[in-house]
């Protein structure tokens, strides 16, 4: 599959969406300290508001419940370069961030138990991609758009998201700090054109986030920027919502399943049998006899 071309720019403005990741389920098992992860993050969206005046920041706080806005710059208090912006960056940011992770805890008492401790990336992704468009609909400015465990029941509307961005030519850049890689991030950036870096070094978190992700739009095209040696393409069933590595496709609407099923849960077609064996094409492949 082909990444998303490239677009030409007339300057150097840029619009940073930053997807916050504040599941507790993710922290207490990392070996990074969430306050020392912040931290860095912080220092991280200084740098970007020095680079440019014009500059902007956004940042959404992706729960195990929830998602939702704790920080724009072009709407946060004492913004003008005359006034003190990092002292204000941090309150209004770690307030907000503080009465997030409340609400999502509490809305965690309620879910019922079971659910799967993954974030919601859907959510926030869809958030970012609606800001972005709100922003290029509006105002004569128009700035270039950057933007836990994988959760295989969001598949699809991650997906969406994703090919959404792909068709605002709109790149996903991902940082990701946990144990393994994560398929959905290496899709989102891989097809969206953007970049994909586990750091290897957690100490060394920010030095990663002014190399790679500070950089424009424009900028990337002169450097050599990190590339993940290999991006996982698996795909989740509709039926269990598992990661699996081939499956059975429905020829009417393309929903995907680990086992043979007599009828399509999603559009309701009936399998019939020369439709039993639609799987995957590797592996219809090995099931052709030799000639």
């Amino acid at each position: 599959m082909a990444s998303v071309p490239s677009k030409l720019y007339s300057d150097d403005v840029s619009l940073v969406m930053v997807l916050l990741d504040t599941n507790p389920f993710f922290w207490t098992t990392s070996s990074l300290p969430f306050s020392q992860f912040l931290a860095q993050v912080l220092a991280f969206l200084n740098s970007m508001l020095l680079l440019n005046q014009l500059n902007q920041v956004v940042v959404i706080a992706t729960g195990y419940n929830s998602c939702d806005y704790i920080y724009d710059s072009s709407s946060a208090p004492n913004h003008s370069s005359e006034d003190a912006r990092l002292p204000a960056l941090y309150s209004n940011l770690l307030q907000k961030l503080e009465e997030f992770m409340i609400r999502d805890e509490k809305l965690g008492k309620e879910e019922p138990r079971g659910k799967l401790a993954s974030s919601l990336l859907s959510g926030s992704l869809s958030m970012a991609l609606c800001y972005i468009q709100r922003v290029f609909r509006s105002g004569p400015l128009h700035p270039q758009p950057r933007g836990s465990p994988d959760g295989p029941e969001q598949y699809v509307a991650v997906m969406n998201a994703i090919f959404s961005a792909q068709r605002s030519m709109v790149p996903i850049d991902s940082c990701y700090v946990g144990a393994h890689n994560s398929a959905f991030l290496q899709q989102a950036s891989y097809i969206t054109g953007g970049v994909y870096v586990k750091p290897q070094h957690l100490d060394g978190l920010f030095q990663y986030l002014v190399t790679v992700f500070a950089t424009d739009l424009h900028s990337r095209s002169f450097l050599q920027l990190p590339r993940p040696a290999g991006v996982d393409f698996r795909a989740s069933c509709f039926c269990h919502k598992m990661t699996i590595d081939m499956g059975y496709i429905c020829s009417v609407c393309l929903s995907i399943f680990c086992k043979h099923h007599k009828k399509c849960s999603t559009c309701g077609s009936v399998f019939g049998q020369a439709q039993s064996d639609n799987t995957s094409a590797s592996d219809r492949k090995r099931k052709a006899p030799e000639t």
